[in-house]
């Protein structure tokens, strides 16, 4: 893109630089086993079977509306995903009456993270479509502190030394967020 508000075109998809809406179908984007069906032998979404609980993650937080657990692959350690629990897609596809649940999650995380993680602050981020690697809306709280390296837009990952490592990061997030996991 040269400049803001630039059409970009390929052949699959054409998109306007920070249009208000989309202009392209994202759903046309992924597979179908985003979408929440299952066609062939086609995975379901792993950011669902997390919201369901058939699938394990380092679990952080949980409210009716959202789960927050820690990135497999984090920027920093500390590093976590927001998912609403219904499947939903991109940020436009988010109705307003799920807004407060999903965003107040989000902002809980984002509040507890520099207490917790000794961090000087944190980057609160949404790819929609172009860089969701999963196809389910989720928003990254990234823990930050001065000098910590991260510049523009190439982020290395990180890996958890071992499991215990990652449930201490989620155990202070937890416990500098106030929010329990609650049960299904």
């Amino acid at each position: 893109v040269e400049g803001w508000g630039n059409s970009v075109r390929s052949a699959t998809t054409a998109f306007v630089a920070h249009a208000p809406r989309p202009v392209v179908d994202a759903h046309q984007l992924f597979t179908p086993w985003s979408q929440g069906g299952r066609l062939g032998d086609m995975p379901p979404c792993p950011f669902c079977e997390i919201a369901t609980g058939t699938s394990s993650a380092w679990m952080v937080a949980a409210t009716p509306a959202a789960v927050a657990f820690l990135d497999r692959a984090p920027l920093f350690k500390g590093h976590v995903l927001v998912v609403p629990r219904p499947h939903i897609v991109t940020l436009s596809d988010l109705a307003p009456d799920l807004l407060p649940g999903y965003f107040e999650l989000v902002q809980r995380v984002s509040d507890a993270m520099p207490a917790a993680l000794d961090a000087h602050g944190t980057f609160v981020a949404i790819n929609n479509t172009v860089s969701q690697s999963v196809a389910h809306l989720h928003t990254h709280v990234v823990p930050r502190r001065r000098k910590d390296g991260l510049r523009g837009f190439f982020w290395p990952r990180q890996r958890y030394a071992s499991d215990d490592e990652a449930m201490a990061f989620a155990s202070a997030l937890r416990a500098g967020a106030a929010v329990a996991v609650i049960a299904e």
